[in-house]
Order: structure tokens, then sequence, then C-alpha cells
């Protein structure tokens, strides 16, 4: 297959078309990357955090297995830290949240450069667009009286592909954006109901109450 094609027709964009194409496929590696790194961490699998939280309502202890999730992980955490000798309450607390906040940290890891990607990406576009349209009225100028409109129009639309590009990529930048920080504002909120749950039935459990102090 002949690249000529693309690349007269990245060619009549200009540098700023070559901008956006470069920040496309930041965008398409991203996305891979972060799926990947979403199913490892295991947000796709279904957690075992509320059969556990169940257990240790009943007065039982944490599993001795891992967690699959950053749900999992966060319940586990908690549980361990309250029945951990040399920590008090508060600082099973501290170190419940300082886990929860490490796993939301991995979860919208590669959230800052969509939001740039989304911001710059229309502006880029904006830019090639405008430096287009200055080319194509300074042909229009040197043609004199004898200037065809059919050579601004043609300067002109092709100016406009740089706005258009970097429309196409902001828009996929952007929801990709808001869907990793979904995902991220979900597990938040399961992380701090089952922290909560944790910690208030321990406080309920005198020995373990105890054992914490």
């Amino acid at each position: 297959m002949s690249l000529a094609p693309l690349l007269d027709f990245m060619a009549r964009g200009g540098p700023a078309l070559w901008v956006i194409a470069a920040l496309s496929v930041l965008t398409l590696a991203l996305f891979f990357w972060r799926v990947i790194g979403l199913a490892q961490a295991g947000v796709w699998r279904k957690p075992q955090a509320e059969a556990w939280l169940d257990q240790w309502s009943a007065g039982g202890t944490p599993p001795i297995s891992a967690g699959r999730t950053p749900l999992d992980r966060v319940t586990l955490s908690a549980m361990r830290a309250l029945l951990t000798p040399e920590f008090s309450p508060e600082t099973a607390e501290k170190e419940t949240a300082r886990i929860a906040k490490a796993e939301l940290a991995g979860l919208r890891r590669g959230l800052r450069p969509l939001e740039l990607i989304a911001a710059i990406a229309p502006l880029v576009g904006l830019l090639g667009t405008v430096l287009g349209m200055i080319g194509a009225f300074q042909a229009l100028q040197e043609s004199g009286s004898g200037a065809d409109p059919s050579v601004l129009a043609g300067g002109i639309w092709e100016a406009l592909l740089t706005t258009a590009a970097g429309m196409a990529v902001a828009i996929p930048a952007s929801a990709l954006a808001s869907w990793v920080e979904g995902l991220a504002e979900r597990e938040q909120a399961a992380m701090e109901d089952a922290a909560t749950r944790v910690f208030t039935a321990a406080a309920a459990r005198p020995a373990l109450r105890h054992a914490a102090e």
C-alpha cells in the first residue's frame, strides 16, 4: 500500500497536522497502556471484599489470600492494620488511607497526559488553521486582480483540516480521561465504604479494640 496519498494529505495540513498526528498516536498508546494496567490491577475482576466484610462483622479474621482487586487490597489492609499490635486505631486508619491513596494513584496513572492532549490538540489545530489562512490570503494578495477564487477556497479548506484533526484527537482523549476518572471515583467510593465498615465493626468488638490499643 502506497503512503503517498497519506503523506500528501499530511503535507497539506502543514506542521500542525504532524503534531496532531503525533498526539493521536500518543493517545492510542495511552489507551492500550491504561487498559492493560487496569486489567492487571484487577478493576474488572469480581471483588471478594463483600464476603470478607461479612466474616469480619461476624467476628472472623482476615483471609490469608491476597486481594485480586484494589477494593480487596484496601479492605485487607484495613483489617490487618487493626490486628497489628503496634498500631493504634488512628495509626491503622492512616495506614489504610495510605494504601488506598497508592491504589487510586495507580488507577489514575496517565490521566494528566490525556487531559493535556485533550486541551492542546484543538489549540494546535486552531493554530494550524490560522497559519493556513494567513498563507491563503497572502497567495490571494500576490495574485493581484487575476486571483482565482478556487485557489482561495482550496487554501481555506486545507487550513481547516488541522482544526478538524485537532478536534478528532481531543474528543477521544477527553472521553478516555473521563472514563479513567470515572473508574477511579467508583473504586474510591467502594474503598471508603469498605474501610468504614471495617473500622465500625472493629469498634463493636471489645477484644479486637483492646488488642489494637
